[in-house]
């Protein structure tokens, strides 16, 4: 008996490994910033409150810098379920779509509370456009200020004639061209390489990319304008969600709108801290000149006039509901 009771324990105690190891789930999540950017500590500290919530059901594997799937492809790993999990920057499928360059229009959102309306403005087209393709939005984390990088003072921008810009989206790009740069989309990764090969020779950023690049490499100055907040955003695979049980799926999406919180906080000190870093490092930074901002101003105006031409109904009443919110 005492044999039997033994193998029987044995056999129990196998039987509960085997479950827990059945029941534990793996997901592997993608984004193209280091570890130092608020993107993507706001995601450690997303995953923490994940895996704390799910008692050991759930891991998540966060794969960053672009070290797994660079950033222009996460949203097509993430469709496929290559990967479960991942962060995107909306500007990147600019041709896609006009509404995915809404928030990259100079003045359109030009500080963070324009930037929050226009978020939940938004926010029903995305959810219908992602779900449609098997994903959905579970997060937004808007990127600060942006400002121009550049090895020469700027006045009123007549300096920007010719030079080579790096950009990041259809819409900045449109922006750069009135502006008289020659401007190129190019991924954050390959920033660094095109300055040493000549390919830019400025950029147009925020202080979180300026720093994460290091631009003093490259640059001597940071003029900074505001002009608008474009969103990055968590994306999960909706097969892979609803995989879970329903207590962790609620768990994940509260997490989630934690972590869109802790970003509108996080990016505004970022707006101060990187600027400070940025001059540290010995940058010569200051705000942009009353002339450089107006012509900013009637950049972005000819911009909503183009991007209103380009725009489904549907688009349009984003834009509407917005400009109606902020009245």
């Amino acid at each position: 008996m005492t044999f039997l009771k033994a193998l029987t324990a044995s056999a129990v105690a196998l039987g509960t490994l085997a479950g827990s190891a059945f029941a534990e789930t793996n997901w592997v999540m993608a984004t193209g910033y280091p570890e130092d950017s608020f993107f993507t500590q706001n995601i450690r500290m997303f995953i923490e409150e994940v895996e704390a919530a799910s008692n050991g059901e759930l891991k998540i594997d966060l794969r960053s810098n672009g070290e797994l799937i660079k950033l222009d492809t996460i949203r097509r790993a993430v469709q496929s379920g290559q990967i479960q999990i991942g962060e995107i920057r909306f500007g990147v499928y600019g041709n896609e779509s006009p509404m995915y360059t809404l928030d990259s229009l100079p003045n359109v959102a030009s500080d963070y509370e324009a930037a929050e309306r226009l978020m939940q403005a938004q926010k029903p087209w995305f959810d219908k456009v992602f779900g449609e393709a098997g994903m959905q939005v579970i997060s937004y984390a808007p990127w600060p200020g942006q400002g121009f990088y550049t090895k020469f003072e700027v006045t009123d921008g007549s300096e920007f004639d010719g030079v080579k810009l790096r950009i990041y989206s259809p819409a900045t790009q449109r922006m750069g061209e009135l502006l008289g740069f020659q401007a190129t989309i190019l991924p954050f990764a390959e920033i660094p390489q095109a300055f040493s090969t000549g390919l830019i020779e400025a950029l147009f950023t925020s202080g979180q990319t300026g720093t994460d690049i290091q631009a003093w490499d490259y640059v001597s100055h940071f003029t900074y304008t505001g002009s608008m907040h474009n969103k990055n955003a968590i994306i999960v695979n909706a097969r892979a969600l609803s995989g879970l049980d329903e207590e962790l799926q609620a768990e994940i999406l509260a997490a989630g709108e934690r972590a869109t919180t802790r970003a509108w906080e996080m990016s505004r000190a970022a707006t101060d801290g990187k600027r400070q870093e940025l001059a540290d490092a010995g940058i010569v930074t200051s705000d942009a000149s009353p002339e450089l901002q107006a012509k900013l101003v009637e950049i972005g105006a000819a911009m909503i006039e183009e991007w209103s031409a380009e725009a489904s109904a549907e688009e349009l009443a984003v834009l509407e509901a917005y400009q109606a919110a902020s009245n």
